[in-house]
C-alpha cells in the first residue's frame, strides 16, 4: 500500500489482507477506516463450483462486479448468469446467493455499504490465506451462520 497524497492510497495487485472463507479467498482492498465508514471493498477469488450460500444482509447493501469468470446468481425466486463486466447490486434485506458456474477460478470485486461490518465478520470467520490456492480451508457452515447472525447476516441453505 502506498500513500500518494494527503488522502490518496494506492493498493497494488496482491496487496491487502487475504482470508479464506469456505473455499474462497477474500482480500480486503479498501477498509471502512480508509473511507470514513462509507464502504469496504473486497476482491473475491472463487474456485470452480464455489458458492456463497443464500443469505440476507440486514445492515449493508452489496454490489458485485464480475472481473473474470461466469457466476450464477440467485435473487428471490430466480437465477441469472453474469459474466465479465456485469454488475449485480443487492440492497440490504434481499435474499441472494451465487455460484461460480465456470470451469476456472472466477474473480469478483465486492463493495459493502456502509463499510466495516463485513470486514469484522470476515476477520472472525476467515483464516489466513496463503497464496492463491482456493481448494483448501472449508470452514464449518453452522459456526459461520451463528457468527453471521451477530453481524446482521441471516444465512440460508445451499443452493
Amino acid at each position: 500500500m502506498e500513500t500518494t497524497g494527503s488522502r490518496t492510497t494506492r493498493i497494488a495487485p496482491g496487496e491487502g489482507r487475504s482470508l479464506r472463507v469456505f473455499r474462497e479467498v477474500v482480500t480486503c482492498k479498501v477498509t471502512a477506516e480508509q473511507t470514513g465508514g462509507a464502504y469496504s471493498l473486497f476482491e473475491v477469488v472463487s474456485p470452480p463450483g464455489g458458492v456463497r450460500r443464500p443469505h440476507v444482509q440486514h445492515l449493508e447493501d452489496e454490489c458485485l462486479y464480475v472481473i473474470e469468470g461466469v457466476f450464477e446468481f440467485v435473487e428471490g425466486g430466480g437465477t441469472f448468469l453474469a459474466g465479465p463486466g456485469s454488475v449485480v447490486y443487492v440492497p440490504k434485506g434481499v435474499l441472494h446467493a451465487y455460484r461460480n458456474a465456470g470451469e476456472a477460478a472466477g474473480r469478483l470485486l465486492v463493495t459493502q455499504t456502509p463499510g466495516g461490518v463485513h470486514e469484522r465478520f470476515l476477520e472472525e470467520v476467515g483464516e489466513p490465506a496463503a497464496g492463491d490456492d482456493t481448494t483448501k480451508g472449508a470452514l464449518d457452515p453452522a459456526g459461520i451462520a451463528a457468527t453471521a447472525a451477530r453481524y446482521g447476516i441471516e444465512m440460508g441453505s445451499r443452493f
